[in-house]
């Protein structure tokens, strides 16, 4: 395979995005050389023991222009000599007079910068996420003649203008994204629909071992864990009142993950009364949250669509506690039904009701054997299901065709 793909992130390393790791350390197990280009600095001091496994070497970009004036200005006068150049201007001026703003500048200003600096053995730039990385990345490679593509997500679907997602669509080589939901509307979006895949990311489970389970017989606290930030579109102030809800029962609840919202929804359980039955653990590592799971009784995620349209796609938490043989309650959100099929192999609500999240826990912790039988059935469907290699092999031959037809 000739040359190196440049992969394109938001931030490098993050925990909450072990899933882009995965794919690069899967994308390496297949021979593909990259480069990890960053838009920020790492803002976190513990790993996935997937980042131990990736050797791709990290350029980070400036995070702000600001930042590092100098290296800016040697970006900018590089670019302005290439012979892309006056087209990428005249995208980020097209794109300028819709959305002018800081972050708008800012982007262009990395992308002369990463023009500047990408090594003359990458021949494709991949960028995870089609909001601002993708932004980045097609002016970085119409600067430099080259082709790009992208993997789509969640959030940066959900939240992006029409306009600005079909463009990109239709500048982009190919893409991918991760679930049905998604693949529909970006189809309907672009020019080249079938130039959009649905490529499952998928999650490599050969690591868990679930454990033995007992059906809870009600002798001790019924054991409720959650996993992922404490944002909007988690929903986990919709969990904590359905946890009011049963409070005259025997539960405890453990949450992992950090976010902007952890202290007011510590707040809200404490002046609910039940603040004494949750342990808030924030961010922690893999090894922490794997004995969580493997103590439990359920597994809840109470997904919902944020006002600003942000949604999960779908949740490798969701596969890493079916995988531990634990049944889950989630809601009807995004592609979550992709994963869970209700009443078969977990129970899903619809979003933004407490009432109907409890009645389905009550459910579980009243009927052991229900809940036996859905864990069963989830574990079995996310390990049959949801293996992470179908999609790894796709990307590497898609990515590996461009750099080939590049090299030809």
């Amino acid at each position: 395979m000739q040359g190196r793909v440049a992969i394109l992130v938001k931030g490098y390393p993050r925990l909450s995005e072990t899933f882009i790791a995965q794919e690069i350390a899967g994308l390496q197990d297949r021979g593909l050389d990259q480069l990890i280009v960053s838009l920020r600095q790492p803002g976190e001091t513990k790993v996935h023991p997937v980042h131990r496994r990736i050797k791709a070497p990290v350029l980070y970009l400036p995070e702000y222009l600001k930042d590092d004036p100098a290296r800016v200005k040697r970006g900018r006068e590089f670019a302005a000599r290439q012979a892309g150049y006056a087209d990428a201007e005249g995208l980020f001026q097209v794109d300028l007079k819709r959305d002018n703003t800081a972050n708008r500048h800012r982007r262009f200003g990395q992308a002369c910068v990463l023009a500047a600096e990408l090594p003359e053995d990458v021949g494709w730039i991949h960028t995870h996420y089609l909001h601002t990385p993708a932004s980045v990345a097609r002016y970085a490679a119409t600067i430099l003649g080259l082709g790009w593509s992208f993997s789509a997500h969640a959030k940066d679907i959900w939240t992006s203008e029409p306009w600005e997602l079909a463009e990109k669509l239709d500048s982009a080589a190919f893409g991918v994204t991760c679930t049905r939901t998604n693949l529909a509307y970006l189809q309907s979006l672009a020019s080249r629909p079938q130039a959009v895949e649905l490529v499952y990311h998928g999650l490599d489970l050969s690591g868990i071992k679930p454990p033995q389970r007992v059906p809870y017989d009600g002798r001790r606290p019924y054991r409720i864990v959650s996993i992922g930030r404490a944002v909007e579109k988690k929903g986990y102030g919709d969990l904590i009142r359905a946890l009011v809800r049963l409070a005259d029962r025997d539960w405890h609840f453990d949450h992992v993950g950090g976010g902007v919202l952890a202290k007011a929804l510590a707040a809200r359980a404490d002046k609910a009364g039940i603040g004494d039955r949750v342990t808030w653990h924030g961010s922690r590592e893999r090894a922490h949250v794997f004995d969580l799971l493997a103590k439990a009784d359920l597994f809840v995620l109470p997904s919902r669509i944020a006002r600003s349209g942000d949604r999960d796609g779908l949740p490798n938490v969701l596969m890493e506690a079916q995988a531990h043989r634990l049944p889950v309650v989630s809601t009807k959100v995004s592609a979550i039904p992709e994963l869970v099929i209700d009443g078969e192999t977990g129970l899903l609500v619809e979003e933004r009701d407490p009432k109907a999240l409890a009645a389905a826990m009550a459910r579980l912790m009243d009927d052991p054997l229900l809940a036996t039988r859905l864990a069963e059935a989830g574990e079995r469907r996310v390990r049959e299901k949801f293996s992470p290699e179908p999609g790894l092999d796709r990307v590497a031959q898609l990515l590996g065709d461009k750099l080939q037809a590049k090299a030809a």
